[in-house]
Formats: structure tokens, sequence, C-alpha cells
């Protein structure tokens, strides 16, 4: 299972980590796609297209390229956050100072250090996204605080009691489903989005990046 969940991993994830990596100089040639984030719930699924209708209220069709991989998404618990576990956690700057969790991926051990740092997202208006290594997780009354690592840095960001949190787990086909919700980093092209790779919800439980 292993086997073939990895390449599902690393390729569902691609979009958190190419969006750590800061823009270099290039020749024209050797730019990169730009990237989009499409999330919402699907319409139709037939051969290479994926019908989405974005949480924008607009359908768009999702090209899906030759080896597209395919994972889906479980749930995980704040308790499980431990030391020494890699996370992905997308966030909001707080009244009080700090950040303020609007979800928690959990990474598999496999996927230890992907896409380090704390960069923009788009999840919400200033939301932000740190793919760090925890370094302690404190219980309070209203909630978690972790205090996160990368690059020799150090971020605490509190988990309030009911943020999503989720881990990797596989998906087939058969998922994607009218209705099933998505998180999809594709490419913008000519003739619309074109995805490497989907996220789906399934068993209720939904992408919350």
């Amino acid at each position: 299972m292993i086997k073939t969940i990895l390449p599902a991993l690393v390729l569902g994830l691609s979009a958190i980590a190419s969006a750590a990596i800061l823009p270099a100089p290039v020749h024209a040639e050797d730019q990169k796609p730009e990237q989009v984030h499409i999330r919402g719930s699907i319409v139709t699924y037939s051969g290479s297209v994926l019908k989405v209708k974005t949480r924008e209220g607009e359908t768009v069709d999702v090209t899906l390229a030759d080896g597209w991989k395919l994972a889906s998404v479980a749930n995980a618990a704040v308790t499980d956050i431990k030391p020494g576990d890699f996370v992905g956690i997308a966030s909001l700057p707080s009244a009080g100072g700090g950040d303020g969790a609007l979800e928690v991926l959990i990474f598999p051990p496999a996927m230890k250090g992907a896409g380090e740092g704390s960069y923009g997202w788009d999840l919400k208006p200033d939301s932000s996204m740190t793919n760090a290594t925890v370094a302690d997780a404190v219980k309070g009354v209203d909630g978690r605080t972790v205090t996160v690592s990368y690059h020799g840095k150090e971020k605490k960001i509190a988990i309030p009691d009911g943020t999503p949190v989720v881990t990797i787990a596989p998906a087939t086909n058969d998922d994607l489903i009218p209705g099933a919700v998505v998180f999809i980093p594709a490419e913008k092209a000519a003739s619309g989005p074109l995805a490497h790779q989907v996220l789906v919800g399934k068993n209720g439980v939904v992408p919350p990046m």
C-alpha cells in the first residue's frame, strides 16, 4: 500500500512545496507555469476532464495530465500532533498577536521537509502556510499551541478547538463522484487548468487546505 500511496503524497502536495520556492531570475523559456488552487465540488468526471464548481461559484473544466495522481484526506486529531512531526498549517494573524490555525495537515514521515517554510496562502485573505517541524505542543484551556521550526526560525501557532486536522489517505477514481469536495493544485494553461494531482474528500472528510 505504501508504494501506491507515496506517489500521491508527493504529487498531491506539490503545490505546497512549490509555493515555498521563491522566484529567481530565469530565462523566459525556463519559467514555470503559473499555479492556481481550485477548491470546490465535482460536477462530473469523464476520462481526462474533471468538471468542478468552485467555491466562488464558477464551473471550470480541469484537464487531468498524463500520469495524474489522486489522494484523499482522513481525519486526525489535534492530540495526534507531537514533537518531531512535520506539519502544514494554514493560519491567520490573531488579534491578540501570533497566528491562529485554519487547518492542520500532519504529513506522513516520508513527506518530512516538503515545502519547508512559511509563505502566503490563498485559503483566506491574509492567510499563510507554514510547513515545519513541531518543536513542542502544549495543551491549554482553549486548545493547543504548537511551536514549529523551519530554516532556523520558530513560530508559535494556536490551534483552537474545532480546527480541522487531517492526514493523507489513499483514494481511487471511484471516489470522484458528483458533489465530492476537491482541492486541486493546477497549472494555468491556454486551454484551462491542467492538473497533475487531485485531493478528494471522502467518508465525510474534505480537504481543508
